[in-house]
């Protein structure tokens, strides 16, 4: 009897440990997913796309001249220019992310051929799934490096 008791209290464990490894798959899968709408809109220039990514409270937070901004979703997604396929030099990835249960924050890095863009998200997950709730970001010129050019010697 021990030993029937001790496999369904084993089976039980595995079980629960098998479908909580389950959901932070999914939740996992469904971040990702989110953050790529942003990083795909972001690429053809594609407003909606980045919307879709954003929860209706969304904001952007950074300095500007010196100055701290406040940039609702609404006026963030205005201004949009729509492409067919990504610029060249043009590329967009997940660094990182961390969640727990329905919070969580990510670090996206966009590079274009003149500037490196790190973008610091902070998501929830609504009875719609996931969304990004605010974002920080900030630039960099990327740093250039100009070759020295020989004359060619006369042969």
């Amino acid at each position: 009897m021990k030993k029937v008791l001790l496999f369904i209290g084993l089976s039980l464990f595995f079980f629960k440990s098998n479908a909580q490894s389950q959901n932070t798959d999914d939740d996992w899968s469904l971040i990702h997913k989110t953050l790529n709408l942003y990083i795909d809109g972001q690429a053809t220039g594609d407003s909606v796309m980045v919307g879709r990514a954003f929860h209706s409270s969304w904001q952007l937070k950074g300095f500007r001249e010196k100055e701290f901004v406040v940039v609702p979703k609404s006026k963030y997604l205005v201004g949009y220019k729509k492409r067919d396929a990504k610029p060249a030099n043009w590329s967009g990835r997940v660094v990182s992310v961390d969640f727990t249960n329905n919070a969580a924050s990510a670090k996206v890095e966009i590079s274009t051929a003149k500037l490196l863009f790190v973008d610091y998200f902070n998501l929830l997950k609504t009875d719609q799934g996931w969304f990004i709730v605010d974002k920080i970001s900030t630039r960099t010129p990327h740093k250039t490096v100009e070759a020295e050019v020989k004359p060619k010697e006369k042969s």
